[in-house]
């Protein structure tokens, strides 16, 4: 069957892009740099606890909240510190803003296997490409700096659209900026329930992203699996 797709949405975190090192990792060695000791596995918990609790009370980044996404990040490494036992506030302040600067840049950013070549093919091929993120107001820098924004014509983060996958409002809003019917689209992620399902519910085709041995999740069909970014063509080939 050929999918007459125009338009594939794209999401980023650990689809395009995944961190360099885990969380508590990057926050201990800041910490050390400015002479703190702390256990990286205890912030990795504690960042863990910190960063669901601060979600679930304040969803999207307190976006409907009157929060900057700012503060909530700022909020969000602070109290993972004091979590982990660090009180100093000016302490506490200093390493908020630095390891907010820190998550801009290609510092903590990585490109997948696979990415770059793929969103470029799909550019090639004359796919229209926009990417539909669960992220804050970062998220244009960072595609800047780790070299994959020029590929996109639209970048909505869940902070723009005041909605975050997977309600279908973020969804409709890529639909409407990429000029696109839903069935002339299709999304690609690796999580079943914000990219897989909720692209689908909003009559959207969509790819699952799930390398191979990452256990049993829900079962989806074989011919929208993709083991691997590069799979994707094969699938879409016009």
């Amino acid at each position: 069957a050929m999918l007459r797709l125009r338009l594939l949405t794209w999401d980023v975190k650990d689809t395009l892009l995944r961190l360099r090192q885990p969380v508590g990792q990057s926050y201990a060695a800041e910490a050390r740099a400015q002479g703190l000791q702390v256990q990286p596995e205890a912030l990795g918990r504690s960042f863990r606890e910190v960063y669901g609790a601060q979600s679930r009370r304040f969803p999207n980044y307190g976006r409907g909240q009157g929060l900057s996404s700012r503060q909530w990040w700022l909020d969000v490494v602070k109290q993972s510190f004091r979590l982990s036992g660090v009180q100093d506030e000016a302490a506490l302040t200093k390493l908020a803003e630095k390891l907010y600067r820190d998550y801009c840049s290609s510092h903590n950013w990585e490109v997948l296997p696979g990415a770059a070549e793929t969103l470029s093919r799909c550019r090639q091929l004359g796919f229209r490409m926009g990417v539909v993120s669960n992220f804050d107001s970062r998220l244009e820098v960072i595609l800047l700096q780790c070299e994959l924004r020029h590929h996109f014509e639209f970048v909505l983060t869940s902070e723009a659209a005041g909605f975050a996958k997977p309600d279908g409002r973020i969804f409709e809003q890529a639909l409407r900026l990429g000029g696109v019917r839903p069935e002339q689209a299709a999304h690609i992620g690796d999580d079943y329930s914000r990219d897989y399902r909720a692209a689908r519910a909003a009559g959207m085709h969509s790819f699952l992203l799930r390398a191979a041995g990452q256990g049993e999740g829900p079962e989806v069909p074989s011919e929208h699996v993709l083991p691997t970014l590069s799979h994707l063509l094969a699938r879409i080939e016009k």
